[in-house]
């Protein structure tokens, strides 16, 4: 960064970064993407590892939390799809009439 102030990410974005580099993109191409160096990713990735994965100012945060912050981030992105087919299904529904 240049001028000495750290980014400070959310464990719900270290944890979407992470999941992105699994799935597969490559460590480079997800921290391209990301705009993150591939030094960050692969702390994240060692922090992940050993259980240490932690958001701005938080403590190290167990395998347990890690997941359940995972699972809250993946409910909220199916209940926004589910919210949107239902809105195109009534549309296209209208439509048909």
């Amino acid at each position: 960064m240049g001028t000495g102030t750290r980014a400070r990410y959310t464990l719900e974005f270290k944890l979407e970064a992470l999941r992105l580099a699994k799935t597969g993109q490559n460590i480079a191409a997800t921290a391209k993407i990301l705009g993150l160096s591939e030094q960050t990713l692969h702390n994240w990735i060692r922090a992940e590892q050993q259980g240490r994965l932690g958001g701005p100012g938080a403590k190290s945060v167990s395998p347990e939390q890690m997941e359940i912050a995972r699972l809250r981030a993946e409910l909220a992105r199916v209940k926004m799809e589910r919210d949107i087919l239902g809105k195109a299904t009534a549309y296209f529904a209208k439509q048909r009439d």
